[in-house]
């Protein structure tokens, strides 16, 4: 018996040392085999046939492409695609800052910078923030989870900035965590209590957003879960609904009232608008000051959503870049500028970004899509490698259980501290030591173009004090 054990354990040692050897030795034998007969068959099969087909045929549809009509196959239904647009809109890379070096000089780093904001400073009660950046409206329930939202909301306050409800239900905690709130009138049946506009710092009447134009949509009760449906008061098989207009037959007149309602229920704080930018954005404007808005804010082509329509978010709207010049230009020819506020949004993702819109003309950013990724931070890692990392801050998320308010609030907190400090560096090196002395006067482009249209000099060409 011991003989056969014997021989049964030598018999498993040879074949180990044999298929060791084979890998140690045999590896490039295999691999070149392998290759030759797969370059065999890559350069003789017919182009029909042929794997590679893929490379031309990709290249012509492009990959995205390709999903996203695979996906409209597979359900027959519109698609809702998250996070926006990634068309190649033009954007704010083209421009750059002036440094002051010789005349003037740049700011001592130690002397603090005023970047403080005032929105809709005719208002009866205008909004004072620290900073000049808010938190976009990313909606409780319809989009982000309450942990998320509490988190955003705790982080606004203690950077002294407001945050903007979105068109989802509003939680009673995160009404008591924020410092300053934007309550979002949208066109829906929830978010409406008188209590809610006497304690809002601003109410923003949502006409629209750059990702899903003007339209509204219904969100199916299996789409929209948890304590959400009760916040927005929706019953058990209730659909969430989003109407496409607040009136029947709407009119100017109907939104005339509406603004001078709510400025009277608030008791005197900033009624803005949103809207998503057009190509008749004068025109829009123009409508806007006849209603008697105090702020609006602009959402470029480039914003974001939880889900839209490709053929809204690709093929409607125009760049933010083009949006907030035509708009400052508009204001300020109807003498408005100053008067009422204008808050840029859409694609604003870094500090370069937040400082090159308020040098052409805004007044605040509102911050969307890079919050929801800096307030998940490393949380975001949760659902890899298997699951999106917004499955971590999503309110119908798989990892929304997971995420940790206080971490939470941390990063979001030093996202918007960091950056307002780069702002602050940014505005000495230009020799500035407030944010209301900047304008598009420091700013030049390297395409020739966008220096033509923004009314900056081009970069090529000596610049040329035009201010005597």
């Amino acid at each position: 018996m011991s003989n056969i054990f014997y021989y049964l354990t030598f018999a498993m040692m040879a074949i180990i040392l044999f298929f060791f050897l084979f890998v140690l030795f045999g590896w490039r034998w295999i691999i070149k085999r392998t290759v030759k007969q797969m370059g065999k068959i890559v350069l003789t099969d017919s182009y029909q046939e042929n794997i590679m087909e893929l490379m031309p045929g990709l290249r012509h549809m492009g990959i995205q492409n390709m999903l996203e009509n695979s996906l409209r196959a597979a359900t027959g239904d519109v698609l809702h695609r998250p996070l926006g647009s990634s068309k190649k809109w033009p954007h704010l890379d083209p421009l750059t800052f002036i440094p002051a070096q010789t005349s003037p000089f740049p700011i001592d780093g130690e002397e603090d910078v005023d970047v403080a904001v005032t929105i809709g400073p005719k208002a009866k009660k205008p909004m004072k923030i620290k900073i000049p950046l808010m938190i976009s409206g990313m909606a409780y329930g319809i989009a982000l989870s309450e942990e998320v939202r509490l988190s955003l909301a705790e982080a606004a306050n203690n950077v002294g900035t407001a945050i903007n409800s979105g068109e989802g239900g509003v939680l009673p905690e995160e009404l008591n965590q924020a410092g300053k709130y934007i309550l979002q009138f949208s066109k829906t049946d929830w978010s409406k209590e008188e209590e809610l506009f006497k304690r809002a710092d601003m109410i923003e009447v949502k006409f629209g957003q750059g990702a899903l134009a003007g339209t509204g949509g219904k969100i199916s009760p299996k789409n929209l879960t948890g304590r959400a449906r009760e916040v927005m008061g929706l019953k058990e098989n209730e659909d969430a609904v989003i109407y496409d207009n607040f009136f029947e037959d709407q009119t100017l007149d109907d939104l005339k009232e509406l603004v001078e309602t709510l400025r009277e229920l608030s008791g005197g704080v900033p009624i803005g608008a949103k809207m998503g930018a057009g190509g008749k954005i004068e025109e829009d404007i123009d409508h806007l000051i006849d209603i008697g808005i105090d702020y609006i804010a602009v959402d470029g082509g480039q914003a974001a959503t939880l889900g839209a329509p490709p053929i809204l978010s690709d093929d409607f709207g125009i760049p933010t870049l083009h949006a907030i010049v035509r708009a400052a230009n508009h204001l300020e020819k109807r003498n408005m500028k100053g008067k009422i506020s204008l808050i840029a949004s859409g694609g604003l993702l870094v500090p370069g970004h937040f400082l090159k819109v308020i040098a052409l003309g805004a007044d605040a950013v509102y911050v969307g899509s890079a919050m929801l990724f800096t307030v998940s931070h490393t949380q975001s890692l949760n659902p890899l490698p298997f699951e999106p990392p917004t499955q971590v801050v999503w309110n119908q998320g798989k990892f929304k259980d997971q995420f940790k308010i206080e971490e939470g609030v941390k990063a979001a907190e030093k996202f918007l501290t960091a950056s307002t400090e780069e702002i602050k560096m940014a505005l000495r090196a230009m020799g500035k030591r407030s944010l209301k002395e900047l304008s598009k006067k420091d700013l030049v482009s390297y395409d020739e173009l966008t220096a033509k249209m923004v009314g900056i000099p081009f970069s090529f060409e000596p610049w040329e004090d035009k201010s005597h």
